[in-house]
């Protein structure tokens, strides 16, 4: 067996020899079938707790009806419905199967051996995965209080460097870069080099100086901002995203989109959703006061936890985070530990419903009293 898994290394392109596959949350399925137990808790994967907007389940059931065939392979409605939001034409958003099929994308378009890619310690890792796999090398700077060091990112650009990813807010750490400084960022990188500004929880950021980036879009056309439906739209398991660039850019990313990427139930239940901000605007105020109920907790356990601007937080237990989730997950509550981040003492746990938080805090006080 060994003998045939080393041939098989031998045929495959360096990049993905040295790769570790991505590691989702475990599923509550899986949990409770290994497990036997029921009545699980999921707070590892960053989703939304109320689901998604009823117009969103009305459109995916007005779909049904046309399941047997394929999907709109342009995206026409959707791209429409984002162009009018987002004030652009249409031939600047490129649709994906989820943000990370946009990143992706990229990476085939812009990377390649003898390229760099640039992004900071504890980056989203869908970054140094999709790099790692067209041969890039990985530039990785260390991290400024668990975010992004813009000044070190500055100087470590050089003449391989294709493509810069920043994720604002971040994930896993929810810290957040404010206008002044990213834009000042993105203005001094040269015009050769791609800079990604990943927005998957924007929705959520409730800060003055926290900026909208596609606003910028006109005035630096080497960048891209990317979108998702997954985390305050509630539309995860449909996996819809999207990227906002110049034309130019746009046409080079379709060029290597798969085919019928965005099947017809994501298209019709996203545009349903952009209709509903309502929805988002409960989704948002149940993340503020679970946020709170969240830090609370932890300075009275006295943990120490990174402040973040997500729908999710990352917290030290004091211990390798490994053990805590195993104690979690025999109560039957599924967090992320995020060592594989280089954060070996920190889970990362989403925020729920307040009968969800306060479950998993009382598990989490449960374990680390042993």
């Amino acid at each position: 067996m060994t003998e045939t898994t080393n041939r098989f290394l031998e045929l495959a392109v360096p990049g993905v020899t040295n790769l570790k596959p991505y590691v989702p949350g475990k599923p509550i399925s899986e949990l409770e079938r290994e497990l036997g137990i029921t009545d699980s808790v999921k707070l590892a994967s960053n989703e939304n707790p109320l689901g998604c907007s009823e117009l969103a389940k009305a459109a995916i059931r007005a779909e049904l009806a046309q399941v047997g065939l394929y999907p709109d392979g342009g995206g026409v409605e959707l791209r429409a419905a984002l162009a009018a939001k987002h004030g652009i034409a249409p031939n600047r958003i490129t649709l994906g199967n989820g943000s990370n099929d946009v990143l992706d994308m990229i990476a085939r378009v812009f990377l390649a051996p003898g390229y760099e890619s640039l992004f900071s310690q504890y980056a989203f890792a869908v970054y140094p995965i999709s790099s790692q796999a067209v041969g890039a090398t990985l530039n990785i700077v260390p991290a400024k209080d668990y975010g992004h060091d813009l000044e070190e990112m500055l100087n470590r650009v050089g003449e391989k460097t294709r493509v810069i990813w920043i994720a604002n807010p971040n994930n896993p750490t929810g810290t957040w870069l404010n206008g002044e400084e990213l834009e000042g960022f993105i203005a001094a990188v040269p015009s050769n080099v791609i800079v990604v500004v990943d927005e998957a929880y924007i929705e959520y950021v409730d800060e003055p100086d926290y900026p909208d980036a596609s606003q910028w879009l006109d005035k630096y056309p080497n960048l891209i901002v990317t979108r998702t439906f997954s985390k305050s739209y509630g539309l995860a398991s449909l996996r819809v995203g999207y990227g906002l660039a110049h034309a130019d850019i746009t046409d080079l990313l379709n060029r290597v989109r798969q085919p019928f990427n965005v099947n017809s139930m994501a298209l019709a239940a996203a545009k349903a959703a952009l209709e509903d901000q309502a929805f988002i605007q409960r989704s948002v105020e149940m993340n503020r006061v679970g946020m709170a109920q969240m830090t609370s907790a932890f300075e009275t356990m006295g943990l120490d936890y990174i402040p973040s601007v997500g729908n999710f937080i990352t917290v030290d237990v004091g211990r390798p985070a490994a053990e805590v989730d195993q104690g979690l997950l025999r109560t039957g509550c599924i967090t992320r530990p995020v060592a594989n981040y280089g954060l070996p003492n920190h889970l990362r746990i989403t925020i729920g419903t307040e009968p969800e938080n306060s479950r998993v805090l009382a598990a989490l006080r449960q374990v680390l009293a042993g």
